[in-house]
């Protein structure tokens, strides 16, 4: 059923968590409780301390055999159609699965026309891309890179059967697709290669950063200046945490106990009229109050980033900063000239705030201890083709 419903979905690409404030450290005692909750029935990883389940999609099913099939998929080039470009190509392990570049790179070389989002905690989002309201899956989701022709991303369309033929005549694959899919008589089929895909990225959960840490009551993890930026944060003279709040730092957020999968986009003043190149959320409703509406990223990980926002023309996290201090972006020249601020549709949570040099410092420094280092080295979640590392002699 997976494969056949995959299959049908590829034609048709062919053709607050209500917590605002920050939440006080707990006392020490309760610190001994272990960093990661037992993996719950119905998902076969652990999940951090807080952390509620994620929603799988109504009959799909999560395992390891089919993560670590989908790990292996996710890193090799032979799922583009000319073998030259992986899904990794655009979400590299050390940069929380972007890529650094302004705007992503296609195999076929065609530029993409948007910023490589972050696939951390991608099993909590209530949708997916940047302003689609209707892409509410990885598995969905997974068929735009790999199927799309406007713009060109893996380019598989087309070249199905060259690329399971590559997957077939792999010496690992078949053992590994029949793992994944045991009552699957043909397991190695395009649907199932993006049930796997979907099943890995479930897997990239994040939530043992120096904050998260600081929340489980090791208080020491935190400086004076982060726990100062933290306050500001969640200040209601910021309001920071109106867009990105809860346990993922994103209002855009779902889990299995959510009755509905709420989704919310804004429009922060990045320009006084967006381009027309990409309105964001007007693409699919055509109301003018849409232009420029975007879905609010999780800020997990955020310092590794850069560069930021949807197109990608913020190059630093203190620009970013900067534009939200001020209300908006005053661009001076070229076609996109003009002051964020006076946008018709832009939110009113983007008023701007006053900063000292100390309280900006304090906010970056918070910002930046968000960062999980172990998700961006988790050798699990590596490249499996990657060469071993050689010892020192």
């Amino acid at each position: 059923m997976r494969a056949a419903l995959a299959l049908t979905l590829i034609a048709v690409v062919a053709c607050g968590d209500g917590g605002d404030g920050a939440p006080d450290a707990v006392d020490a005692d309760a610190a001994v409780d272990a960093a990661v909750d037992a993996a719950p029935p119905s998902w076969p990883f652990a999940l951090p301390v807080g952390f509620p389940v994620p929603r799988l999609p109504p009959g799909e099913r999560l395992s390891a055999d089919l993560a670590e099939l989908g790990r292996y998929l996710f890193y090799d080039v032979r799922l583009s159609g000319n073998g030259t470009q992986a899904c990794a190509g655009c979400h590299l392990q050390a940069r929380a699965f972007t890529d650094g570049r302004v705007t992503s790179v296609g195999s076929t070389g065609e530029v993409l026309r948007r910023n490589a989002m972050s696939l951390t905690n991608v099993a909590y989002n209530p949708a997916y891309t940047w302003a689609s309201p209707v892409t509410r899956t990885l598995e969905a989701q997974a068929l735009i890179p790999m199927f799309g022709k406007h713009p060109v991303e893996l380019g598989a369309t087309g070249h199905e059967p060259a690329i399971l033929a590559r997957l077939a005549g792999d010496p690992s694959y078949p053992a590994r697709f029949a793992a994944a899919f045991p009552n699957d008589p043909a397991p190695i089929a395009m649907g199932n290669v993006v049930a796997a895909l979907a099943a890995f990225q479930r897997r990239l959960i994040s939530g043992d950063s120096r904050v998260d840490q600081y929340r489980r009551g090791e208080l020491a993890a935190l400086t004076e200046s982060e726990r100062r930026g933290q306050e500001l944060f969640f200040s209601e003279t910021l309001e920071c945490h109106h867009c990105h709040g809860g346990f993922n730092f994103t209002i855009a957020v779902d889990d299995a106990s959510r009755p509905t999968q709420d989704v919310q986009f804004f429009n922060t003043g990045l320009y006084q009229r967006y381009p027309d190149v990409d309105p964001g959320l007007w693409e699919f409703t055509f109301a003018e109050a849409d232009r420029g509406r975007f879905r609010p990223p999780s800020l997990r990980n955020v310092a590794v980033t850069a560069p930021y926002m949807h197109d990608g023309s913020v190059a630093t996290l203190e620009e970013v900063v900067a534009i939200y201090e001020r209300g908006g972006r005053a661009i001076a020249t070229g076609p996109n000239a003009g002051d964020g601020r006076d946008n018709p549709n832009k939110s009113p949570l983007v008023a701007g705030f006053p900063l000292s040099d100390q309280e900006r410092a304090d906010l970056l420094a918070f910002l930046r201890a968000l960062t999980d280092d172990h998700f961006l080295t988790d050798p699990t979640l590596a490249d499996p083709f990657a060469p071993a590392p050689q010892e020192s002699p």
